[in-house]
């Protein structure tokens, strides 16, 4: 296996937000707000005037919990162990939460640091 295939253990990655992802707070819920386009010259040619330069996700209940929790130390693992009572003993919520990290990290919102 090539250096560039070393494969990671999920659970044992540091997700770390992305840095063009803001948080606002609207009550208890989490809002992420990222640019629209990642490069000024698309957002300036290719965004129609009425429409804004920016995208809003509103989180749920279950993905605020998660997010709040994410501070670029704390494992994965870590992060699921504290998130134990707030999912009431549901026996699918370790692999939903990794499954939510494997989405918030292929929608750009987070990056998985692998631990040395």
């Amino acid at each position: 296996m090539s250096e560039r295939q070393v494969k990671y253990n999920l659970l044992n990655t540091v997700p770390v937000c992305a840095g063009n992802v803001c948080t606002e707070w609207e009550g208890e819920y989490a809002v992420l707000i990222l640019p629209r386009f990642r490069k000024a010259w698309m957002q300036r040619w290719l965004l129609p005037k009425s429409l804004s330069s920016h995208v809003r996700i509103q989180l749920e209940e279950h993905g605020t919990a998660v997010w709040r929790l994410i501070d670029g130390q704390r494992t994965v693992q870590e992060i699921i162990e504290l998130l134990a009572s707030h999912f009431g003993g549901d026996e699918s919520y370790p692999s939903r939460v990794a499954a939510y990290f494997m989405q918030l990290q292929k929608d750009g919102l987070i990056h998985l640091r692998a631990l040395r």
